[in-house]
């Protein structure tokens, strides 16, 4: 059994756990330390089980708690040499990686206890972004967030896995209509920025895998999106090509702020617990 909890999805911070109760691992620490453990407490989950965390990319909302868990906490921190180059620049970052700086390439498969992890390149306005592609106990799971484009490496592995963590940041009406300045919204709008509510229904439509039990929404913008359109935009995309959203695959927008509760997957019946 397999357990998936998001503690928090968003540009304020992102962070993602996932454990078979005997490796623990979290997925981008973009959120305070305390915040962590307090969260992990409050579902009865200790920091001190955790045995790494995977960054995805050097972004303030990915990285905040990684000097703190890495020098402190004394967790393994995996990135890119990139990555581990732009967190040693960010200036939001006060306590820098020394002993717990772990370095990976992608398409290099590596293990952690019980997890057998391959990275894959990400398109964003940073440098040697990945997602993760994710193998224990016979499941796989992948998450792929700030994506400016989806690649033929990514549609790969998303299509390989039972589940998904996938990026739909933005409603394209919302960001057009919205307050952001123009370079900003060109920004999000390039091949290095985020990935649209449609481009992520689309992706999900044009690729389906009957493999897929749940897909989770990921890093939903505060201003330029809602989770109720993200999950209206994929419910109609995958009704189109007669699969129902919430029975034949469970779609749920992650929140931005707070945690999910736990989703406990296997391969016959996922289930969830609050």
């Amino acid at each position: 059994m397999i357990q998936f909890l998001s503690l928090a999805s968003g540009s304020s911070g992102n962070c993602y756990y996932l454990s078979n109760t005997k490796t623990s691992i979290l997925i981008d620490a973009g959120i305070g330390a305390r915040t962590i453990k307090k969260q992990l407490k409050e579902f009865g989950l200790s920091l001190e089980s955790i045995s790494a965390v995977l960054v995805t990319h050097d972004h303030v909302d990915h990285v905040k708690a990684v000097g703190h868990l890495g020098e402190k906490a004394r967790i393994p921190i995996y990135a890119t040499q990139q990555v581990h180059r732009g967190i040693e620049q960010n200036y939001c970052i006060s306590k820098k990686l020394e002993t717990s700086a772990r370095y990976i390439r992608p398409e290099e498969t590596f293990t952690i206890g019980d997890f057998c992890i391959t990275a894959f390149d990400v398109p964003h306005d940073s440098h040697g972004n990945t997602g993760y592609f994710i193998e224990c106990d016979g499941q796989k799971f992948c998450l792929a967030t700030d994506i400016g484009h989806l690649t033929e490496t990514i549609r790969t592995y998303l299509g390989q896995a039972d589940y998904i963590v996938l990026e739909a940041n933005f409603d394209e009406t919302m960001l057009q209509m919205g307050p952001y300045p123009a370079h900003l919204k060109e920004r999000i709008l390039s091949p290095d920025g985020h990935l649209s509510n449609r481009e992520a229904a689309e992706f999900l439509t044009d690729h389906y895998s009957p493999r897929w039990k749940y897909v989770w929404l990921c890093h939903l913008s505060k201003d330029n999106n809602h989770p109720d359109l993200a999950y209206k935009t994929v419910e109609i995309a995958l009704a189109k090509i007669g699969i129902k959203a919430g029975e034949d695959l469970q779609v749920i927008p992650l929140r931005r702020t707070t945690p999910t509760g736990i989703f406990h997957l296997n391969e016959t019946q996922p289930e969830h617990k609050d």
